[in-house]
């Protein structure tokens, strides 16, 4: 019963981490579409002088959020991990993980207070 368990979580994990993946894959074809966009020229419509600040912000939102799925997956590798080499070697990815969406969100936040006009909610 208890290998059934671990093996159903390990099946879930694989899951969200292929989910990530997908989601990262789209992420970045959506950013490399909308970036090759902004070299066509179009007239009579002008470009926003931050359209490619949009195209970075959209792309840095969806890896924030590919992040907390890796983790997700991270963690529930972690509950069925058998040795403390494996819980080690987990603990390090979740860290550096962590790490990486902590600083990819304060960019993403800080962006966002440059793009939002003052007095704005």
């Amino acid at each position: 019963m208890i290998e059934l368990l671990k093996s159903i979580t390990l099946l879930l994990a694989a899951g969200v981490e292929g989910a990530a993946a997908l989601l990262i894959g789209v992420a970045a074809i959506e950013a490399f579409v909308s970036a090759i966009w902004l070299f066509i020229p179009r007239s009579p419509v002008p470009d926003a002088p931050d359209a490619k600040e949009v195209v970075r912000l959209r792309l840095g939102r969806w890896l924030a959020l590919s992040l907390e799925l890796e983790l997700g997956a991270d963690i529930l590798r972690t509950a069925v991990a058998p040795t403390w080499t494996e819980i080690g070697q987990l603990g390090a990815i979740v860290v550096l993980r962590t790490a990486l969406n902590y600083f990819l969100q304060r960019e993403i936040d800080q962006a966002e207070a440059r793009r939002t006009p003052p007095g704005t909610p």
